[in-house]
């Protein structure tokens, strides 16, 4: 990415107090408005001048900017608040000020309380404002800084040497008018617009800190001697034999050594049984151990762990630009130069035409159309509704990998689904024991199941687990045999075994009568037949099939209420891959299918002018996955779909599609919402602030109200984009 380089030097352009706090040495700071602009440590965006923000957040850390920024505020408020009651005395109920002071002192009050508001509080809109001209990217702190200080220096050079100012600056009893009121609240207010939103985006980042809190802080480590200690989680290294006690937090991925447990694995699955684990099984970090003991061996830790790669999913997703958000950037660019010529244009009209003091109103009026101008609602529009949407995706187990996601998933008007491990379970399961001689059902499994132990297929998995799960022991079997393509055969107990396809069956020469019709029957159901032969006579059929997730048919009966096509692919058989979509009314199937297959059926479907989602879980899906408009990966698959997809649902569950457009809905509307208000507001304030209404109504905006006016614009924008945590989805 090559504004990685580009943007490194700006980092300590300034020394305001803000670069001086520790930092988390490496941590990698951002820009919340422009995702591209990356370096180590804090500084502020060289495009639109924002303090940077760190990727990740951290759990414990406040916002260093924020502190800095709400220091700046008090000291403002303090220092303003007087100021204004001086300045404004004579307008207020009671004794007028000008009868208790006299207008030199009040002159010389004024200069000292507004000057460490103008230089102290208002320094970063200064070094900003100064970046933004020296690096030609013109932006809100062009406006404040020009502003601020235009309205400050005039007054202190009014206050000290007023002899200088010709006629058309003095009122009628000769007075040069001083603005350090203006001046110092615009600042204080502008402070505290910054100070509610540098508040409201660390609460978007409430997300990622509720996800960082889940992990475990400390493991106990098993040592070679067999003692046991307690060390911070850094200090785990992979292949580290760890105790997991009872009720505590399973510190890293890994798998069971030793021991057994029930674990509540909820914080991924969203199911609230808890899963037993054995030795060999899988844990996950931060899930919750249940009444055992265990000892794990670390298989993933630190930044490998489930739990780390979602939180860096969701602070990727965050932090990056939606498609709708260049329009407000380039609307941005040529609104700030046009501001600044209005300004201008706005100070030779009044200079040139206005009433008495000519220069004086002119000034002023200049200063409220660039104070008013700002853009940094408009620029806050679409990043602060995509930071809110992302966290509140994340707490419903959806994980959107960018912005440009949630503003397509709306659009999806067709999904195209893999079905193992997507619509069923992706464990093939014993479902079928039909013995056909007079030997009991019993008896017979255990045959079969004692054969397939020696077998390296996938489905011998299943009917050794479907015995044990029927409590069947297993024998020996003896002089063992696989044949390619057909099946396998053995001897157990003095009986010859033979289990496979119905080649196998026709190459020993065994009738298998009228099982056929049987066979289809169940295949027809979306099971694997096999048939069996015992001491060369045809014995009965093992059925084997991949059950359909629970929520499976619930989910596809609110994709279709939301008007969604659904096409399976898959690389089953057609007689299997017709009888899954019966019985769970997907509108079209492709079937055998092979990987670049499944890109070329997604390109089609493109073609045709869809929107498509795809959603699969395998190494095999993912080409697919990212060709589709949007990828959508199974929580539960591998590590490259989910890489490849745009979002991921960390349930596996396809009920979070709809879930996903829901909150990409909504989400797009409240980033219309955000633009409309500051458009509007811009729309409608520069026209005003040049002086407008004056000829006609003798109305004038005061820098004052400009300026607070401002701050509500960007503090409406942050309070709607922040209605999307309560949203119902």
């Amino acid at each position: 990415m090559e504004s990685e380089c580009h943007h490194h030097s700006h980092s300590h352009d300034h020394k305001d107090d803000s670069s001086q706090k520790p930092v988390k040495p490496g941590a990698i700071y951002t820009c919340p408005m422009h995702p591209e602009v990356r370096q180590v440590g804090p500084g502020s965006c060289p495009i639109c001048g924002m303090a940077l923000e760190p990727l990740v957040a951290d759990e414990n850390e406040e916002s260093v900017e924020l502190k800095d920024m709400t220091r700046r505020f008090w000291l403002a408020a303090f220092f303003t608040f007087p100021l204004f009651i001086i300045s404004m005395g004579d307008l207020l109920p009671g004794q007028p000020i000008s009868k208790v002071i006299s207008p030199q002192l009040k002159l010389y009050l004024e200069f000292f309380l507004a000057t460490p508001v103008c230089l102290w509080s208002a320094w970063p809109f200064y070094t900003r404002g100064i970046d933004s001209v020296r690096k030609m990217n013109l932006n809100m702190f062009t406006l404040i800084g020009l502003g601020v200080s235009v309205a400050y220096l005039y007054s202190v050079i009014a206050a000290l040497i007023p002899g200088i100012f010709p006629p058309s600056f003095r009122d009628a009893s000769g007075h040069v008018a001083v603005y350090f009121e203006a001046a110092g609240v615009i600042v204080t207010l502008i402070l505290l617009g910054q100070v509610l939103e540098l508040k409201a985006r660390n609460q978007t980042n409430a997300a990622i800190k509720k996800l960082l809190g889940l992990a475990a802080k400390t493991a106990r480590k098993v040592l070679p001697d067999g003692a046991e200690e307690d060390v911070p989680l850094e200090d785990v290294h992979l292949g580290d034999l760890l105790r997991v006690r009872p009720g505590e937090k399973v510190p890293v991925d890994g798998s069971v050594v030793e021991g057994q447990s029930s674990i509540d694995e909820s914080m991924i699955t969203g199911e609230p049984i808890p899963v037993e684990k054995n030795i060999g099984d899988k844990v996950v970090g931060a899930t919750v151990n249940g009444t055992g003991s265990f000892v794990l061996k670390a298989e993933k830790i630190g930044a490998e762990t489930l739990l780390s790669r979602i939180v860096h999913m969701v602070a990727e997703a965050q932090r990056s630009r939606a498609p709708i958000q260049k329009l407000a950037d380039q609307v941005s660019g040529y609104f700030v130069p046009a501001v600044v010529l209005i300004a201008i244009a706005t100070f030779v009209t009044w200079a040139w035409i206005g009433p008495d003091p000519k220069m004086a109103h002119a000034l002023i009026n200049a200063v409220a159309v660039l104070i008013i101008a700002c853009p940094c609602a408009l620029g806050l529009a679409t990043p602060m509704s995509i930071m809110v949407a992302t966290g509140k995706a994340a707490t419903l187990g959806v994980l959107f990998k960018n912005a440009e996601a949630i503003e397509i998933m709306r659009k999806v008007d067709t999904l195209v689904v893999d079905k193992t491990g997507t619509l069923t379970e992706g464990k093939p399961k014993l479902v079928t024991v039909r013995p056909f001689s007079d030997i009991s059902e019993n008896s017979f499994l255990q045959k079969v199941a004692t054969l397939e132990k020696g077998s390296e297929h996938p489905l011998a998995a299943a009917i050794v687990n479907g015995a044990s799960g029927r409590g069947v022991e297993l024998s020996k079997v003896e002089n063992f045999e696989s044949v390619t393509g057909m099946g396998v055969k053995g001897e157990i107990d003095g009986s010859q075994v033979a289990l496979g396809n119905k080649a196998l069956m026709t190459t020993l020469n065994i009738s298998v009568g009228n099982a056929t019709e049987e066979s289809e029957r169940l295949r027809s159901e979306g099971q694997t037949v096999m048939f069996v032969a015992i001491n060369g006579e045809f014995s009965g059929l093992i059925g084997v099939a991949d059950p359909i997730k629970k929520t499976t048919p619930e989910a596809i009966k609110a994709l279709h209420a939301e008007g969604i096509r659904i096409v399976m692919l898959t690389g089953d058989s057609k007689t299997t891959a017709q009888a899954v979509a019966k019985q769970l009314d997907i509108d079209d199937v492709v079937a055998e299918v092979l990987p670049d297959q499944k890109v070329e059926a997604v390109s089609s479907l493109q073609q045709k002018g869809s929107t498509v989602a795809m959603a699969g879980d395998g190494i095999n899906d993912a080409p697919a996955l990212a060709k589709a408009h949007v990828g959508v990966a199974m929580g539960t698959g591998t590590d490259v779909a989910m890489e490849s997809a745009g979002v991921t649902l960390v349930k596996g569950d396809l009920r979070g599609i709809v879930r996903a457009r829901r909150i990409s809905r909504s989400t797009m509307a409240n980033i219309k919402q955000n633009l409309f208000f500051a458009f509007v507001y811009n729309a409608a304030g520069v026209p005003v602030a040049a002086g407008v209404l004056y000829p006609a109504f003798g109305l004038l905006l005061s820098p004052i109200i400009a300026a607070g006016a401002m701050s509500f614009s960007s503090v409406s924008v942050i309070l709607n984009s922040l209605r999307l945590r309560s949203t119902a989805i």
